[in-house]
């Protein structure tokens, strides 16, 4: 059951993820960034990825996927639609992995130490995942700033 409502859950965040990105209107808004926010969305969707395919696809599916985390805050200007391939590579890999899993599993000790302590698989997933809805909620934000900048500029 727990394990549906995760696929449930990272399948709705994630093709909203998308949906967020493809709402940009331009590219270069993916990767504004302006006095107090220090990560644009198209950073924030870069972590995301890295961060979903690092801990459940390499730790838990053997993707053999490597993490470079700081590229996910450095790389600028990747175009929405490498993005969009990238989100939905991950959407693919976060059903795969939860196919293998069984309820039982996730009562295990999660196979890395994350934030310096043990934790149980259920509880992780559920971090992850609220984890991913956080940064969407960031993404959202941001884009709708710049839409609203948009419409004022073309007032002005």
């Amino acid at each position: 059951m727990l394990i549906e409502n995760l696929r449930l859950l990272f399948n709705r965040d994630l093709n909203k993820l998308k949906e967020e990105i493809e709402a940009y209107q331009t590219e270069n808004q993916l990767w504004v960034i302006d006095k107090n926010i220090a990560n644009s969305a198209g950073n924030l969707c870069l972590h995301l990825i890295g961060n979903l395919n690092n801990y459940i696809g390499a730790v838990l599916g053997n993707t053999a996927y490597v993490r470079n985390r700081p590229l996910e805050f450095s790389s600028k200007d990747v175009q929405k639609d490498q993005l969009i391939t990238k989100i939905e590579e991950t959407i693919l890999m976060v059903n795969n992995t939860l196919d293998i899993l069984k309820e039982a599993d996730l009562e295990a000790i999660y196979p890395q130490i994350v934030f310096e302590k043990e934790m149980k698989l259920g509880f992780f997933l559920m971090h992850l995942s609220t984890h991913l809805a956080y940064h969407l909620g960031q993404i959202n934000y941001h884009r709708r700033l710049l839409d609203f900048d948009s419409v004022k500029d073309r007032k002005s």
